[in-house]
């Protein structure tokens, strides 16, 4: 399976650091560059797109060869994720603006995005923990890089390109890595989970894993918010800036440690994970004014996506099943009606009469779904996506 490995480069001086920002900042004009000839010729093929360009890119931005291919590359990488946004509706349907923007503007790189680097222009020393890259400056060798002793084990499985990446003034190379994969067990049952936003997690053992410190993190940030923005000075937007990311850190971090809980859970207990397909559900739910933005902060998918490849890697079962009426039907009797779920926490079957959470009742379907769903051989993963 196919992970990322990040690492943090330390130029050793001020000039290391200049040229590898300027590195950024040609190879990503020269990208939008030519992804304005692939849009105004309809040149979308990399080998079409490689001859009409080439001389002139590498003459016009001062790139050499190998960067010059992987920055066409990277154009004609950026249009097939383009296309496939507008056949999945990402963009919008047929006849909206925003699907019509899309279409008819070429792609635009900024100055500081990632540019990928293969092993010609990339090398690494795992043994010093440095490595050389190219830029516009000449070769770079010997740059020290600082990482986990996590992605150093990754390290040594990696295959494929690096992406040089710069986040608020500091460099980052992120390594794709391609470790084995177990294949999964047999499982003897199933750890339902059931997700929401009060409670993030609950499982079908009736541990709950409650949002509460995320929720009061993210208030208060949304409260800092507005108090910067209304102060509309150049120090108010460098606080900003500087802590901007925070909050989608903690979020990740708490995904993290959920996500390894349950597997390890699951792993541990010999069972399979059930969760729920929530793919487009802010499209199907109508939230309220004062709820809307607690809906479009739920980090759902990425704990979804987490907790996949966490359980790939173990070789644990991974189902996902509909969510539909888990909330409203009963884990015993599988009775389904609305006036079961009494209120946000609180489960009261009207036909048997048995009490339960809410959402260990709704965590208790979904394992029995998953299991069902395993027994007809129906397993199929959901479009996830990474936030």
């Amino acid at each position: 399976m196919k992970l990322a490995a990040q690492v943090k480069l330390l130029p050793a001086s001020a000039d290391d650091a200049d040229a590898l920002a300027a590195t950024l900042r040609a190879c990503n004009r020269a990208a939008t560059w030519v992804s304005e000839v692939a849009h105004a010729k309809g040149l979308k093929r990399r080998n079409e797109l490689q001859e009409e360009v080439y001389h002139d890119t590498r003459a016009a931005f001062g790139l050499a060869a190998q960067p010059t291919v992987r920055v066409i590359k990277k154009v004609v990488d950026a249009y097939a994720t383009l296309r496939g946004n507008i056949m999945a509706g990402n963009c919008g349907p047929p006849g909206c603006s925003r699907r019509a923007r899309a279409e008819s503007k070429p792609v635009v790189f900024r100055e500081d995005a990632a540019q990928p680097y293969d092993d010609r222009i990339l090398t690494w020393n795992l043994d010093a923990r440095t490595v050389s890259v190219w830029t516009v400056a000449g070769r770079l060798k010997g740059i020290p890089f600082a990482c986990s002793e996590r992605a150093m084990k990754l390290l040594s499985h990696r295959k494929g390109e690096s992406d040089l990446m710069m986040r608020d003034g500091m460099f980052f190379l992120v390594a794709t890595v391609d470790i084995p994969e177990p294949g999964p067990y047999e499982p003897g049952g199933w750890l339902g989970v059931d997700l929401g936003i009060v409670n993030i997690a609950t499982t079908s053992d009736g541990e709950v894993m409650s949002g509460r410190r995320v929720d009061r993190y993210r208030r208060r940030h949304r409260d800092l918010r507005r108090k910067l923005q209304a102060k509309r000075t150049k120090s108010a937007k460098r606080v900003w800036k500087r802590i901007r990311r925070r909050e989608s850190r903690c979020t990740a971090q708490r995904n993290h440690i959920i996500a390894k809980k349950l597997v390890t859970t699951a792993e541990r207990t010999s069972r399979g994970i059930g969760l729920e397909d929530l793919s487009g559900i802010r499209q199907r739910v109508t939230a309220r004014r004062d709820q809307r933005s607690a809906l479009h902060s739920w980090a759902f998918a990425q704990l979804g996506a987490f907790v996949e490849y966490k359980a790939r890697r173990a070789g644990v079962p991974v189902v996902f099943v509909d969510p539909r009426n888990t909330s409203r039907q009963c884990s015993e009797c599988r009775h389904t009606h609305p006036a079961n779920r009494v209120s946000q926490a609180r489960f009261a079957c009207r036909s048997c009469g048995i009490v339960l959470h809410a959402d260990h009742n709704g965590s208790r379907n979904i394992a029995h779904r998953a299991d069902a769903a395993w027994q007809r051989g129906a397993v199929n993963r959901p479009r996830t996506s990474r936030r």
